[in-house]
């Protein structure tokens, strides 16, 4: 399901951490986030605010006074992937989202490999919220995993799964950062830089409009399109997406991919507990190593 593990590849136990947006009003999109989705502020520090749910941190918002929002063309983030437990924690905070008056509801699918719904929030950072089905229910064909877009019926879906129990005990279920879908200029340079150089593996591909890439076999942790974007260049400094933080276990293939950006010419910043570098759209990433364990 995924090429070999080696100094190449990005580690099994990688995940997704803190999605950073960048807001001129932090009260306003952080009132959005705890009252559309239950989030809770887990640190603040001045305006700027992280966000999570059951103490875990999720979503951090800083404010950048003076910025305009980017274009529907412009590289940046498709959208921020929230994945629930179960299917009744999805439930639940999807009849949140779509009680709150600033949600914009954009649609609901079947992948196969999960059950999603997509929402905008209100500086237009796009939002899916999402079940995985079993692993042992995905189906892969070698190294590429089956997914689809098939619709599914949201209010089926809810008189189905949904719960007052759940819904009126929302804060208790968990969730985290599932993958981050990206908007790029063009797939072949995004493949290049998240497969070759980065070091994930390939799970997916829609020709020239679509990339998916995770590690350890996951259906995917990262994606890239140009369904908006096609030959969009490096982003400009706007609201919106200000860092993506990736994962690493501890000890596992930091110095590697450091090694491996280098090697390809991209300037990497050492940071606290990993480095941070740029995509070729200009998209900020952090890399860390996660903390030992105790």
């Amino acid at each position: 399901m995924n090429r070999a593990q080696d100094i190449d590849s990005l580690p099994t136990g990688l995940s997704m951490g803190i999605v950073t947006l960048k807001s001129e009003d932090v009260p306003s999109l952080q009132d959005y986030y705890e009252q559309a989705l239950g989030l809770t502020v887990v640190a603040q520090n001045g305006p700027d605010v992280v966000l999570g749910r059951a103490g875990q941190p999720l979503l951090a918002i800083d404010e950048a006074r003076g910025l305009k929002l980017p274009n529907r063309n412009e590289a940046g983030l498709f959208h921020t992937a929230f994945l629930f437990d179960t299917q009744a924690d999805l439930a639940a905070v999807v009849y949140k989202a779509l009680r709150h008056d600033a949600s914009r509801f954009v649609g609901s699918s079947d992948h196969h490999v999960s059950e999603a719904f997509y929402f905008q929030d209100p500086e237009n950072n796009g939002i899916e919220l999402y079940w995985d089905r079993p692993r042992d229910q995905w189906l892969w064909n070698g190294s590429e995993v089956h997914m689809v877009t098939e619709h599914l019926v949201w209010d089926q879906y809810l008189n189905t799964h949904l719960t007052e129990e759940r819904f009126q005990n929302l804060e208790q279920s968990t969730a985290e950062i599932g993958h981050v879908h990206l908007q790029v200029g063009d797939v072949a340079t995004a493949e290049k830089f998240y497969v070759d150089v980065l070091g994930f593996d390939k799970t997916a591909g829609l020709g020239t409009q679509a990339l998916f890439v995770s590690a350890g076999g996951y259906h995917h942790h990262m994606a890239m399109n140009t369904w908006n974007s096609t030959g969009a260049g490096p982003r400009r400094n706007t609201l919106g997406l200000g860092r993506v933080d990736i994962t690493l276990p501890a000890g596992e293939g930091l110095g590697a991919v450091e090694d491996r950006l280098r090697t390809a010419g991209y300037v990497v910043e050492p940071t606290a507990g990993g480095i941070e570098t740029r995509d070729p759209w200009n998209t900020l990433l952090r890399l860390k190593a996660d903390a030992p364990a105790a």
